[in-house]
């Protein structure tokens, strides 16, 4: 049984918090809904942000009362975050403040049964019907009722340049709304364009395009992250092509060793030793300092790489890449 009482033990109060003036209007709308009633509260909620409506209930009595709060409506059950359908005690003079919180998926305009042909169009108006409920003696009273519209709509900051008297207006909110889905991937690509422009975080499908830039050659042997690497650095290794310097940054790029250019050269991680020992020596000297047996080696260096047991790497593609930067007159021994 229930009934409305005309003196309600319990005082309720349900409030939108949210200002009136974001609510969505038709008053100034260039044609009237079809379904439009004159309800008492709009609430305006924009997908994947939070809308709050504040229920307060107030036990004027000097008995506890049992309560309940009640939420029904045409719009998805998992929007609100309200379950509790039983009835709970308020002592004497108590107050509580429940709020109800509802959220609207962010994908709602663009998910798939948003957009399902079988609907002649898509639904964005719907309303809450929030009820608070008394039971004494087995009796269950309604002590309040309230009913929202909740109008969806998509966030535009369009409307903010123009004048307050056209913000009022739904229809031009979403008309506006339109036009900024449409630009405003462009704008923020303008406002990125140094993002693409860099290798390391252009997209993949422009890399060829900035490797083409420089003159690059991709080898389809190299993973993405080294053939960023390589392109972002490729005007360094055509400075120094050649070179020492050049040699071990472009194994430094490909391998991930570090540089360590603050260690001495036998304890890098890439070491380039060059042998400059004179050969047989008839006289006082020191053998594998200032000497070596055998003769030197003109034009000859070493390159010992200190390669950790997890680090993979090929070393075919590693002679390949001495065989490129190296002078053609030198020769070299590799050790891992």
């Amino acid at each position: 049984m229930t009934q409305i009482s005309p003196h309600p033990p319990l005082i309720v109060q349900i409030t939108s918090m949210q200002p009136p003036q974001t609510g969505a209007s038709t008053a100034l709308a260039l044609q009237a809904s079809e379904n439009e009633d004159n309800l008492p509260d709009n609430l305006l909620l924009y997908p994947g942000e939070p809308g709050e409506i504040l229920v307060s209930l107030k036990n004027t009595k000097s008995l506890s009362q049992q309560w309940k709060l009640e939420i029904k409506g045409d719009f998805p059950v998992g929007w609100c975050s309200w379950n509790n359908s039983d009835f709970q005690e308020i002592t004497p003079q108590q107050r509580l403040e429940l709020p109800i919180s509802l959220m609207v998926p962010e994908d709602f305009f663009e998910n798939q049964w948003a957009l399902d042909r079988s609907q002649q169009r898509l639904q964005i108006d719907y309303q809450i019907y929030i009820s608070v409920f008394n039971q004494t003696r087995g009796e269950i009273q309604q002590v309040a009722c309230q009913v929202f519209k909740l109008c969806v709509r998509p966030d535009t900051s369009y409307s903010d340049f123009l004048p307050s008297i056209y913000r009022e207006i739904d229809f031009v909110g979403r008309l506006l709304s339109i036009f900024e889905q449409a630009f405003d991937p462009v704008v923020q690509t303008i406002d990125a364009m140094w993002a693409y422009l860099d290798p390391l975080t252009a997209p993949e499908a422009l890399l060829p395009f900035l490797a083409h830039w420089v003159a690059w050659d991709i080898d389809n042997r190299w993973s993405l992250d080294i053939q960023r690497r390589l392109i972002r650095n490729a005007i360094a290794l055509y400075r120094w092509h050649g070179t020492r310097h050049g040699l071990r940054l472009y194994l430094h790029l490909y391998t991930g060793l570090p540089l360590d250019e603050h260690l001495p050269e036998i304890d890098k991680h890439i070491s380039i030793r060059e042998v400059f020992n004179d050969g047989f020596v008839l006289g006082p000297t020191r053998i594998g300092e200032d000497s070596m047996l055998g003769g030197g080696r003109p034009y000859h260096f070493i390159i010992h790489l200190r390669v950790p047991e997890s680090h993979h790497i090929d070393i075919n593609l590693v002679r390949e890449i001495i065989e490129q930067q190296k002078p053609a007159f030198s020769t070299y021994e590799l050790s891992l």
